[in-house]
């Protein structure tokens, strides 16, 4: 009877046992189920630490532009070829007499640019062409006269210029710290001017006589005419993404004796463009 009773007792042991060793054993031997294997996500390649420079890239900007315009020597020849063959030159410059004061305007600019960069290590060279919209003009005139020992002389000038927009194309030199990037930039512009450049000239003799085709008028009114110089600069770009970058900028653009008036562009401004 004892050895009857004893019989289950070891065999519900030997359950419970089973039963508590179980959850260990599959803890030390995991099941596989090929349903929840999963390859590990790739490094993101931008870091918010690093950034890779080199590509294309497309943008546009907006900022302010101040312009200035100031006579040049264009208008002083002309003041002169308007005597040649007289006395007057011996008495004076009358290109002295149509020199004006500098004039400015200022206002909104836009447009957009296209460049590549090559990175060598942290050292950044680029290449960048940009159109500018810009749009400001000013006007200028003067009128003087003089009583001279051979007679009697009279010069009237217009000097009114607007500079409608621009090109160009300039390198960049750049040195990176991670997603920042400060740079230089030079290169050639073009702008696109109405000009409206003329004088009017006038003599008569001591006796009060006006010699044969007086008065004189040289120059007048031109449309789209072209004026070449150079634009320079720097600013500071920073990666945002990828593929989104912003930057901060001032350049310095220079056209001279567009029909006889200089003209120099001040322009500060902020622009994002997209890297390829």
């Amino acid at each position: 009877m004892r050895i009857r009773s004893i019989a289950p007792s070891f065999g519900l042991i030997a359950l419970a046992a089973t039963t508590l060793t179980a959850p260990a054993l599959a803890a030390d031997y995991p099941v596989l189920r090929g349903s929840q294997i999963e390859d590990a996500p790739p490094a993101p390649t931008f870091s918010g630490g690093s950034y890779n420079w080199s590509g294309f890239y497309l943008g546009g900007f907006g900022g302010l532009s101040q312009t200035r315009f100031r006579t040049d020597k264009g208008v002083l020849d002309i003041a002169r070829g308007a005597y040649n063959g007289t006395t007057v030159l011996n008495e004076l410059d009358p290109g002295q007499l149509v020199l004006t004061s500098p004039r400015s305007d200022r206002g909104t600019s836009f447009g957009v640019f296209a460049g590549y960069n090559m990175a060598f290590g942290d050292a950044v060279i680029g290449f960048e062409a940009e159109y500018s919209r810009i749009d400001q003009s000013t006007s200028a005139s003067t009128l003087e006269a003089r009583l001279l020992s051979s007679g009697a002389m009279a010069i009237a000038s217009v000097q009114n210029a607007r500079l409608n927009d621009y090109v160009n194309a300039r390198i960049r030199l750049g040195y990176a710290y991670g997603m920042w990037m400060p740079y230089f930039t030079a290169g050639a512009a073009a702008g696109r001017f109405d000009t409206n450049v003329a004088v009017a000239a006038g003599w008569a003799n001591a006796n009060g006589n006006n010699y044969f085709g007086w008065p004189r008028i040289l120059g007048g009114a031109k449309k789209d005419v072209w004026g070449y110089g150079y634009s320079v600069g720097g600013g500071l770009e920073a990666a945002l993404t990828d593929n989104f970058v912003v930057r901060g900028e001032y350049l310095f653009s220079s056209f001279n004796d567009v029909e006889g008036v200089t003209v120099n562009v001040n322009t500060a401004r902020v622009g994002a463009a997209l890297k390829f």
